[in-house]
């Protein structure tokens, strides 16, 4: 795996790099307590997005895990002091262990899209409304400029999001399952569980009956005077749908140590450390990319380049302790040649959520079991330790945080 030339915007403000990740960190340290709580809801621009962390597309792919991540800020601050930067990580971490226990709301926000995309195609009204909104030619300068800055910088400030799908849904009256795609084929954080999950919240259809409404004046609050746009809509009927059955949490695979064993990293997890430990010497390893999995139309050049250079950096960083590297794979069918080919009998994999891995994982399953060689899909114990706490609203799940800080020491090698 050679080094390849990463689209320069983005390289520039999102280097996919472990070293730029753990350097993000260290700057933003200092301010995660009560800068951050003070600040963080401000808005001021590409470029101007001091307050927060944008450390979200390292997380998302795990370059940095949330365990390294907290440890740093509560090594600085108290957990009173950082409670509210604590708490936007384990969003991210409530919002996976909720999909994962209602998988069928993936499902459903998938086929809302086929539809919405059958409509598009047949609606000649829908298909030019559709088309403005995400070229950023509304004639509503701050949704414009946000759906700009989001195709050139992969980015987007968490508040500036609220207000894009709320406009969206609200105002424009485009169908939310559209709007979460055109995150997904552009944000370089998109994951199916915070993605999908917070469009829903903004439309109602996540917490019934509970809507967010993009107001002007919080707008010009918040982006410190920038915008202050005209037109919006007033209310924020909700949005319905099928409720989704909650099942149980799938169990925790565990590796046999006396097999041949090779490993398979994929983006929803490339921190492959706790791998390692678990099988020290592996005959190999490959990488899964399903980068262009995560919308039914062609992905931002952006967002597969972060992929890309990202497993580049993964392997360089872990090549000795990696085996055999062997290039990422987008179809099944060349995993399971793969793996045979290496003699493996058994290829351990960090866990999947619900997700385009997650699907490709099962389908490789089924290849693998046929050829007599076991599939063992790892999770971290960060996540199962929170994701069974995510079966209501995140307030309750909000009580158990100081009890999963205090395991933190327990989680082990990152």
């Amino acid at each position: 795996m050679g080094p390849r030339i990463m689209t320069q915007s983005i390289a520039t403000d999102f280097p996919a790099t472990r070293t730029a990740a753990l350097e993000r960190l260290s700057r933003f340290v200092p301010h995660a307590g009560a800068d951050y709580a003070r600040m963080r809801n401000h808005d001021f621009g590409a470029g101007g997005h001091r307050h927060v962390s944008t450390l979200s597309p390292y997380l998302r792919h795990r370059l940095l895990t949330e365990a390294e991540v907290l440890e740093a800020v509560l090594g600085r601050h108290s957990p009173q002091a950082a409670e509210k930067f604590v708490q936007e990580v384990y969003w991210r971490s409530y919002w996976k262990g909720w999909l994962e226990q209602r998988p069928a709301v993936w499902e459903m926000y998938r086929s809302g899209l086929t539809a919405a995309l059958d409509q598009v195609q047949t609606q000649s009204g829908l298909r030019r409304a559709w088309a403005d909104a995400c070229g950023g030619q509304t004639g509503i300068d701050a949704f414009d400029h946000w759906a700009q800055e989001l195709r050139q910088r992969g980015y987007l400030h968490n508040h500036a999001r609220m207000w894009f799908a709320s406009i969206w849904i609200f105002t424009l009256r485009l169908p939310w399952e559209l709007g979460a795609d055109f995150f997904m084929r552009h944000l370089l954080d998109g994951d199916p569980a915070s993605n999908t999950l917070g469009w829903r919240w903004v439309a109602g259809l996540q917490t019934r009956g509970k809507t967010y409404l993009a107001r002007p004046d919080n707008i010009e609050t918040y982006t410190g005077g920038r915008f202050r746009p005209k037109g919006l809509a007033t209310v924020a009927i909700p949005l319905d749908g099928p409720e989704a059955p909650r099942i149980a949490l799938p169990s925790v695979g565990q590796v046999d140590r006396d097999l041949p064993t090779a490993l398979l990293l994929h983006d929803d997890d490339l921190s492959p450390g706790y791998l390692c430990d678990q099988v020290p010497a592996p005959l190999g390893t490959s990488f899964l990319s399903t980068v262009t999995e995560r919308s039914p139309l062609h992905v931002a050049p952006h967002l597969e380049s972060f992929v890309s250079d990202a497993m580049v950096d993964v392997a360089t960083r872990w090549k000795d302790r990696l085996g055999e590297l062997s290039p990422p794979k987008q179809q099944v069918e060349a995993l399971a040649l793969w793996a045979h080919e290496t003699g493996a009998r058994q290829i351990v994999t960090p866990y999947a959520p619900v997700g385009p891995n997650a699907r490709a994982l099962d389908a490789l399953e089924r290849h693998l079991t046929h050829d007599g060689i076991r599939l063992v899909r790892l999770r971290r114990a960060h996540d199962s330790a929170a994701w069974p706490h995510a079966t209501h609203g995140f307030f309750k799940f909000k009580d158990k945080i100081p009890a999963l800080l205090g395991a933190l020491k327990g989680i082990g090698p990152v």
